[in-house]
């Protein structure tokens, strides 16, 4: 009789979790529903992985450290992130190399705000288990001059400057849809030079990301969303320059209604990520 009670009482608990409402679900790019371990598995096989969050989004936080943990398993693994900007990948190797500690590291380099709380613990999995992890992104005073100026401003830099950007001239294709809809949602604000300053950063981290990257092992960036969605971004500018490569994207995306992919979110990338817009944000 107990162990009936206690089967009974379990068999309720699961019923009771089913029906709750999900905060997540995780999409393929045709919307069909996906297990977390199905997307795992299609990833481990990849070369490069582009992870597209939101970036106050808790849900695509703590999934980037899951998925992180798990492909350490599968195969030897880069990290890379937009959040952390090339001029202070110095300071980022100090810190894990444990020469300096958390505090330092938080008065000498550009630590967005939300560090502590969402990136800091890929970069603590990085130093334990010592493994790269890139400053990928351009410093942004040189976003700031490409937007007032143009690419040409850029040829103004000193040597060690131009060492933290992609390597001149930079590759650019104002036509792509992406770019197109920055100018778009920008309206009356939007101008060819604010694209040229997104290209930028989308450049300056594919070069970051081929110049780390080791034969064999699996590249996971991170990244906002729209560095990567639609499979153009970095990734543009990733197989521009190694169209061999195999790549995986992920892409997070919020809906009142998670257990159906809006078609506006249909392919954008190989998993989508829909999070219940209910969710408690980071910041």
């Amino acid at each position: 009789m107990k162990k009936l009670l206690s089967l009974f009482a379990f068999t309720f608990y699961l019923f009771s979790v089913s029906a709750q409402k999900a905060p997540y679900v995780i999409y393929n790019a045709k919307g069909k529903k996906v297990s977390y371990e199905k997307m795992l598995k299609n990833l481990e096989q990849k070369d490069m992985v582009l992870f597209g969050e939101l970036h106050n989004n808790p849900i695509a936080h703590w999934l980037q450290y899951e998925l992180t943990s798990d492909l350490y398993t599968k195969k030897p693994l880069i990290l890379g992130a937009e959040m952390v900007e090339a001029d202070n990948q110095d300071e980022l190797d100090a810190y894990l190399a444990g020469t300096i500690d958390y505090k330092a590291l938080d008065s000498t380099a550009r630590l967005w705000n939300n560090h502590k709380t969402d990136y800091a613990p890929l970069v603590d999995f990085a130093k334990d288990k010592k493994l790269v992890f890139v400053a990928s992104n351009v410093p942004r005073r040189y976003a700031s001059i490409v937007y007032k100026g143009g690419f040409e401003a850029l040829d103004t830099l000193s040597v060690e400057e131009k060492s933290w950007i992609a390597p001149l001239p930079i590759a650019f294709d104002a036509e792509l849809p992406g770019y197109q809809n920055i100018l778009k949602m920008m309206g009356d604000h939007g101008s060819p030079t604010l694209v040229m300053a997104q290209a930028i950063k989308d450049a300056t981290m594919a070069y970051f990301i081929l110049k780390n990257y080791q034969e064999g092992s699996l590249f996971l960036h991170y990244n906002g969303a729209y560095h990567s969605n639609d499979y153009e971004g970095i990734l543009w500018y990733l197989k521009k320059d190694r169209p061999d490569l195999k790549y995986g994207t992920i892409s997070t995306v919020t809906q009142d209604d998670v257990h159906k992919l809006e078609d506006e979110n249909k392919g954008i990338a190989d998993f989508i990520i829909c999070v219940d817009s209910n969710m408690t944000t980071t910041y």
